[in-house]
């Protein structure tokens, strides 16, 4: 090599070397987070009209997060106006309206409560879609007085699949969420996804919801995860309520490349207003952290 050549090569060795060096650092794969707030953690005012959803919006875009699960229970009405109005105030304030919560429940043990439950989604699909969410939560439901875990788990997915048949054609995905009755736990949950076989169906992970061993519940739920609700607390090996350690939770979540939302959904006793944004702070540190 003469030193014409040798001079061309040497800068594209050194970005090569960074570069070798930037990749030999960085992890094996990479999650993408973003914080956001489920409307949960406002039901009391909801509830009794002392906050509108659209002072919710706002808050949210005070705190500093990204984006609002907006938790439909409360909405004073599904008109296009009222839809409308969620929408352009979410805009104005550069969040997100990710995702809705409803009371979908999924395990019907007859063809006819089936169909019922499956135009319920769609029409809370509909809803999503109008306010530019990409997501919705649904329950597994309860399992009926007489009824195995095995009988239940196929009367669930003859709803979760075409419900999510029709979700997919909105662009939007339905999450089931670990909350009692059929999805309590890790393992049926993850059962019913996987036998309804869509892209567009997985698990709205709430990681202080499992009754036992919480960490383990959560990691063999995230690699179906399409959103994600954190506590403060969570289930030990033993079912007694602890503090979470949300950086641990958070490294699981990074380890497993997942990219989505990491939601704050606050239950406790302390006044939502004072632990809501003490918490957010906290939640918004923990995803810096851990996304690209």
């Amino acid at each position: 090599m003469n030193r014409r050549e040798l001079l061309k090569a040497v800068p594209a060795l050194a970005a090569a070397t960074q570069l070798g060096a930037q990749s030999a650092a960085a992890p094996a794969v990479q999650c993408r987070l973003r914080a956001g707030l489920v409307a949960y953690s406002f039901r009391k005012q909801l509830q009794a009209k002392t906050m509108t959803y659209e002072a919710l919006i706002r808050y949210v875009s005070e705190l500093g997060l990204d984006g609002l699960d907006t938790t439909v229970y409360w909405f004073p009405d599904t008109s296009d106006q009222f839809l409308a109005t969620l929408r352009r105030t979410a805009y104005k304030n550069a969040v997100d309206l990710y995702s809705i919560a409803v009371r979908v429940q999924l395990c019907q043990p007859t063809a006819e409560l089936q169909r019922v439950e499956v135009e319920n989604a769609r029409k809370w699909v509909d809803v999503a879609q109008k306010i530019g969410a990409g997501h919705v939560r649904v329950f597994g439901g309860a399992i009926p007085k007489g009824a195995t875990q095995e009988q239940a788990i196929p009367w669930a997915v003859e709803v979760l699949k075409p419900a999510a048949e029709y979700a997919g054609s909105k662009g939007v995905v339905l999450g089931v969420e670990d909350d009692g009755g059929l999805s309590a736990t890790a393992e049926p949950t993850v059962e019913i996804v996987k036998r309804a076989g869509s892209p567009f169906a997985g698990i709205n992970i709430d990681t202080g919801n499992f009754p036992k061993n919480g960490y383990a519940q959560a990691a063999l739920c995230i690699p179906y995860a399409v959103s994600t609700h954190f506590k403060e607390n969570i289930a030990g090996e033993d079912g007694a309520k602890q503090k979470a350690d949300w950086g641990r939770l958070l490294g699981m979540f990074a380890k497993a490349g997942y990219r989505g939302y990491i939601s704050l959904e606050y239950e406790g006793t302390e006044d939502s207003e004072t632990a809501v944004p003490r918490l957010a702070e906290e939640l918004r540190v923990g995803v810096r952290r851990y996304s690209v």
